[in-house]
């Protein structure tokens, strides 16, 4: 070998790639032997050397290029030439959660299957459904893609930092590219989904496009194989007395400011409410400026430990969470923002704006402890207790809703004939579990099954993250009104105590039992978070209800259904219609009401699922052909 160059150099490139020294490590299978590569002709490099493989390009790059002039000059001449089957590129298989989501399809089913929402789910759709052959259509509301997890700056004003202030902004950035890049993909941005009707295989959207605020929007209809709805979810915020004061926003709304606008809603900011994005909300103010104060967390320790403690390998399956849990914590201490369980705000004072709020420790069942409130002042006040899914296209498309609140669907993420559910519309989870079920959303509604090779990461992550998101909801989720709940817990908490004497517990049996009689026939005061309203507390901002009004034309009625309650106290009739508040005024109908609500309407449900005006119905509307 000392006296053949082309046999030194070989061995050379051999020793630096490591290909001799490398030994197996444990539980990994071992390499192939490593030999010594064969000589090129004419004593040229071998295959294995870096100048074999660069020539080895070189020719496959050549050959390419002289069969696409090939082409080119037999369709010059007239002649019909068979298109070329495009390939998977290699480098877009890095997206976590399965990188098959930005591969390219490689065969056609024929169908055609729409996405409603442009959000992690939509987005994970859109490409599974392509990637199965599908042709799409992306209906999204906004002028741009991500929905609210990944909203960004518009393109007209690009920030080369954008992803500081998002989590996973790569995987955003390359499901973008494949869906602006497939030609099986077609996205219809500003389009807004305003009623479905059923259809022969999936229901029939109508669609009218155009700027929220514009005039003669045109009006679309969309007919597909198979429907996926991925509508997300928004922000829900309890009422207490003074939170129709400009300066009290939602946790959303000072993210959006933050991420699309890069704007502060305020110099010296509370953040409060339940759930873990409070941190991300305390995380995007104080990257823009603003100086928290303090993220007040409803839930106390005890109920904290019970919801996130048991079986504690399991989160080890969701590294990215904890990952994200430890940059938030690393950022509240960088800007030495407080972090207190157990705590609320329970009013906002000021006049024409926010001035001062009220912060009070509450217990279990986020009842205000008496003597322990305190003013703070701010000029902002984010709170956010949770989320409400966004249901409207679901429940129209014939969608059911299960007990958790969200739409039920079984393996596949079916939720009615020909329509797919995804995401937050599913229940809150997260961006993680919200891929997932996208991904499995899309690959079914394209033809795919779910035992399919193509889902066994999606199917796996899914199952991760879907006991995370249970996780949140048992740690932080908002206790019941029912007046039945607090005697339960009222015969629980004073078992131990009546157990020293039988007549003390009799007695104390007795008491609870009446006490629940009481309330139920009656309808006193719902308990829970109602104990901080106020009978001159607003509770519909839309139509101005009050507390009060709202519970005494509930009693004078004596109705017991919400469709009925509602006509009566015009609570949820405003513009949002129901949106903010309904969710928040059907639970206290419900509490107030003696026995409850029985005419089983949820407020989620709306013929008309955004508002439209009278002059765009005068016009008929286009069959849309794709």
């Amino acid at each position: 070998m000392a006296h053949d160059r082309a046999r030194r150099l070989s061995a050379r490139a051999l020793l630096r790639h490591r290909r001799v020294f490398r030994l197996p490590r444990r539980g990994r299978r071992c390499p192939r032997r490593a030999r010594l590569p064969a000589s090129g002709a004419r004593g040229g490099p071998g295959a294995d050397d870096p100048r074999g493989r660069r020539a080895a390009r070189g020719r496959r790059a050549a050959r390419g290029r002289r069969a696409a002039r090939g082409r080119r000059a037999a369709r010059g001449r007239g002649e019909r030439v068979p298109e070329r089957p495009r390939r998977a590129r290699r480098r877009n298989r890095g997206v976590r959660n399965g990188g098959e989501l930005v591969t390219g399809a490689e065969r056609t089913t024929g169908r055609r299957v729409a996405v409603v929402g442009g959000g992690p789910a939509g987005l994970a759709a859109a490409v599974a459904a392509a990637n199965a052959g599908a042709h799409v259509t992306l209906v999204e509301s906004s002028d741009v893609l991500g929905g609210q997890y990944w909203r960004h700056l518009p393109a007209e004003r690009p920030s080369a930092s954008e992803g500081r202030l998002h989590h996973d902004f790569d995987t955003f950035r390359a499901l973008e590219r494949r869906v602006r890049g497939d030609e099986r993909i077609r996205v219809l941005d500003e389009a807004s989904v305003w009623t479905v009707e059923p259809g022969d295989a999936a229901p029939v959207l109508h669609v009218v496009r155009g700027p929220v605020d514009g005039a003669d929007r045109p009006r679309l209809v969309i007919g597909a194989d198979a429907v996926v709805v991925a509508t997300g979810a928004h922000d829900r915020t309890l009422p207490f007395p003074g939170w129709e004061l400009p300066g009290v926003t939602t946790g959303g709304a000072a993210q959006a400011f933050a991420k699309g606008e890069r704007l502060a809603l305020g110099d010296r900011v509370v953040v409060a409410g339940a759930g873990p994005f409070l941190l991300a909300v305390a995380s995007s103010l104080a990257a823009v400026g603003s100086t928290v104060l303090g993220v007040h967390e409803a839930s106390r320790v005890p109920r904290l430990a019970a919801g996130w403690l048991p079986e504690p390998w399991q989160l080890v399956g969701a590294p990215t969470k904890l990952l994200e849990l430890v940059g938030y914590v690393a950022g509240q201490v960088r800007h030495r923002i407080p972090y207190e369980t157990g705590s609320a705000v329970v009013a906002a004072h000021g006049e024409g704006r926010v001035e001062r709020v009220t912060i009070a420790k509450v217990d279990a069942r986020w009842r205000p402890v008496p003597g322990t409130e305190r003013d703070v002042a701010c000029d902002a006040v984010c709170v956010s207790h949770g989320f409400t899914p966004r249901l409207e296209v679901a429940l129209a498309a014939g969608c059911r809703v299960g007990s958790a609140g969200g739409i039920d669907a079984d393996a596949r993420q079916a939720a009615a004939p020909g329509v797919f559910v995804a995401g937050e519309a599913t229940g809150v989870g997260g961006v993680d579990l919200a891929l997932a079920e996208g991904r499995i959303a899309g690959h079914c509604a394209a033809g795919g099954g779910i035992d399919d090779d193509a889902l066994a990461r999606a199917v796996a992550a899914r199952a991760t993250f879907g006991r995370f998101a249970r996780r949140i909801e048992a740690a932080h989720g908002i206790p019941a009104l029912r007046p039945e709940d607090a005697a339960a817990t009222a015969r629980s908490d004073a078992a131990p105590a009546a157990a020293r004497s039988e007549d003390g517990a009799a007695t104390a049996r007795s008491g609870a039992a009446d006490d629940a009689r009481e309330n139920t026939c009656a309808g006193t005061a719902p308990d829970g978070w109602a104990q901080w309203l106020h009978d001159d507390t607003i509770v519909c901002r839309c139509e101005e209800v009050r507390y009060g009004e709202l519970r005494r034309t509930a009693r004078a009625s004596g109705a017991s259904g919400l469709r009925a309650l509602k006509l009566s106290t015009r609570a949820g009739l405003g513009i949002c219609q129901g949106r903010i508040c309904g969710r928040s005024v059907e639970q206290l109908l419900d509490a107030s009401v003696p026995g409850g609500l029985r005419d089983g309407v949820t407020t989620d449900r709306r013929p008309l699922q955004t508002p439209i005006r009278l002059g765009e119905l005068a016009e008929p509307p286009v069959t849309d052909p794709g």
